[in-house]
C-alpha cells in the first residue's frame, strides 16, 4: 500500500495578523503624510493670495496714473476691467481695461475693496472669511497708505 506523503514544508504565506499590522502602519504614515501637506498647502494659498493682491495694486496704481483717482467703492474692482459707467467717469482710461479679469481669492471670496477715490482698503480676510484672525485666517492686507 501507498502511503500519503506528508508534507515537508509548511505552506508558505502571511497570516491575517501580519496583514493587519502592515495595513495599520501604512495608515499611520498616510496620515502624516496629509498632515504636512495640509501645512503646506495653507502657506501656498496665503501666497497665492498675496500675490492676487499684489497684482490688482499694480493695476490700481496704473488707474490712478491714467486718472488721477481710484475706482470708488462704488465701482468697485469691476471698473480694472471694464470702463466704469456710473460715478466719475476716468477720461484716460486704458483700452483693455487694467486687469483681464478679477481673481478670487484662494478660498472663493471676492477681495474685499473700499475706496474714496483717494486711498483704498484691498484684503483678503482669509480662509474664514471674517475679519480679523490668525493663521490661514488671517487678514491679508494690500492697502493704500
Amino acid at each position: 500500500m501507498a502511503q500519503i506523503p506528508r508534507r515537508r514544508r509548511l505552506e508558505e504565506g502571511f497570516t491575517l495578523i501580519e496583514i493587519m499590522v502592515v495595513i495599520l502602519i501604512l495608515g499611520l504614515l498616510a496620515t502624516i503624510v496629509v498632515q504636512s501637506l495640509r501645512g503646506a498647502t495653507d502657506k501656498a494659498k496665503v501666497t497665492k493670495a498675496e500675490a492676487d493682491i499684489s497684482e490688482i495694486k499694480t493695476a490700481l496704481d496704473r488707474y490712478y496714473l491714467d486718472n488721477g483717482y481710484y475706482p470708488t467703492s462704488d465701482q468697485g474692482l469691476a471698473a480694472l476691467v471694464t470702463a466704469p459707467t456710473s460715478g466719475q467717469i476716468p477720461s484716460n482710461y486704458e483700452d483693455g481695461g487694467y486687469i483681464e479679469k478679477l481673481p478670487l481669492d484662494p478660498w472663493g471670496t471676492p477681495y474685499f475693496y473700499q475706496s474714496d477715490g483717494n486711498s483704498y482698503v484691498l484684503k483678503s480676510f482669509g480662509a474664514d472669511g471674517k475679519p480679523g484672525g490668525t493663521g490661514k485666517d488671517a487678514d491679508i492686507d494690500g492697502s493704500s497708505s
